[in-house]
């Protein structure tokens, strides 16, 4: 089995000062590094357990099939900041038949991102 040491989302946006704007600004990720220089530079950000790099530049758009999934305590609360900092909110927050709470947003390339809030006494919670 290959050992992986660490690992992240690669995001290669229409629009990398856009998209900037978006993942630091109105998602308020926390930036772990930036390199390079110019409009294409790029910027590795916190991503919970993980990382999600915005870097260069693409002329289509990311494939429909890739989203994210963001854990949050409150997706209520975080449904009202994300909407004042003017993010596209797809669907606000609903409990789903599942148990957890999700709300979904779009990024400005059209990514589809869940933002998840599990119940105390959601099964995720707990390991048997």
């Amino acid at each position: 089995m290959v050992h992986v040491l660490g690992s992240r989302i690669l995001l290669s946006p229409r629009d990398p000062e856009r998209s900037r704007d978006f993942y630091g600004r109105v998602l308020g990720l926390a930036v772990y590094r930036e390199f390079g220089t110019g409009p294409e530079r790029g910027t590795v950000y916190f991503l919970g357990g993980g990382f999600l790099e915005v870097s260069g530049r693409a002329q289509e758009p990311p494939s429909p099939n890739l989203r994210l999934w963001v854990q949050v305590d409150d997706a209520q609360a975080a449904h009202e900041e994300l909407r004042e900092r003017g993010a596209e909110v797809l669907r606000p927050p609903k409990k789903e038949p599942w148990g957890l709470v999700e709300m979904w947003l779009s990024d400005p390339d059209g990514v589809q991102i869940a933002v998840v809030e599990v119940p105390e006494d959601h099964p995720l919670r707990y390991r048997p």
